[in-house]
């Protein structure tokens, strides 16, 4: 389906699960037309969360998300636009380890309450997680903290390239994607490129996620765009160095300058790629490339 009728998917109020993770395979297409689209109150979860994070806190989008790590990329360090919100905008942001977050989706997946881990034991962020209880193993009698199961009202996630069922196949790193794919009730997948079920079929041991997962299947060409998609395309660094300048000169007014003239501004998600330019398209497109030829 196209990416406008996918996003109607996700209502107000929801709960939704983010894959990727950091400035990979992020899906921020479907993130940008859900802003479009002007949903309100979501509570997000990612493993880890970049300028996706900024976007659905500075356009109003995402009421709380909760994440292991709240940065615009390693490179610019934790974000200012979360910051702002989060001390005076009245959003909120769960922090969790990085361990913890990918146990809660496994938690939703396997489709148990929660799962025992020792990570968070030596860490105050286990102070901010009253919802984590601490358990004394009945067969050892180690202290183990449990975690609660994350199961999203519906999983956004960008891979790259499914066939029209939603047999997805994922290169490189797959984070908590499969995981969260069976965690949620529903599943929006975006995929650089829709290919037959038949060359689906001549690489089964490639196919991370099943189609009885799917929902919607959305192809959307360069849809983690300005971020990477790993195989096809690295991140846009000159626009994400323009877009933090923006927003960290003033979380506010950068903010909605950026919304006006990247998000509500073009017509179609081409028209928002073309703002981004020709050129650095190209040059990311080389560099992903390049993976497979060194």
């Amino acid at each position: 389906m196209s990416l406008h009728d996918a996003a109607t998917l996700v209502q107000d109020g929801m709960s939704v699960g983010i894959g990727g993770s950091t400035m990979s395979r992020t899906p921020m297409a479907m993130i940008w037309e859900l802003i479009r689209q002007q949903r309100r109150h979501l509570s997000c979860a990612r493993s880890i969360v970049s300028t996706d994070g900024d976007l659905l806190f500075g356009s109003d989008v995402a009421d709380e998300i909760t994440t292991s790590w709240f940065a615009q990329g390693i490179l610019w360090g934790l974000s200012k636009v979360m910051r702002h919100h989060v001390e005076t905008g009245g959003k909120r942001f769960y922090e969790w380890s990085h361990m913890a977050i990918g146990m809660r989706f496994r938690a939703g997946g396997m489709g148990v309450p929660f799962l025992p881990i020792r990570s968070m034991l030596g860490s105050d962020v286990l102070r901010q997680r009253p919802e984590a209880k601490t358990f004394e193993c009945p067969f050892t009698g180690e202290t183990l903290l449990l975690v609660p199961a994350l199961n999203p009202d519906v999983a956004l996630i960008h891979v790259q390239r499914c066939d029209p069922y939603g047999n997805a196949q994922i290169d490189g790193l797959q984070f908590m994607d499969i995981d969260l794919a069976m965690a949620a009730d529903r599943v929006i997948l975006t995929t650089e490129r829709i290919v037959s079920n038949e060359q689906i079929r001549r690489a089964p041991d490639q196919t991370k996620i099943p189609f009885f997962c799917v929902d919607a299947v959305v192809e959307v060409p360069f849809g983690a765009a300005p971020h990477e998609c790993f195989g096809v395309y690295e991140p846009m660094m000159r626009h994400m160095e323009a877009y933090v300048a923006k927003v960290n000169a003033d979380p506010v007014e950068g903010m909605r300058d950026y919304l006006a003239r990247h998000v509500y501004e073009p017509g179609s998600w081409t028209d928002f790629l073309s703002l981004i330019g020709l050129d650095e398209l190209l040059e990311a497109s080389n560099r992903g490339r390049s993976i497979y030829n060194d």
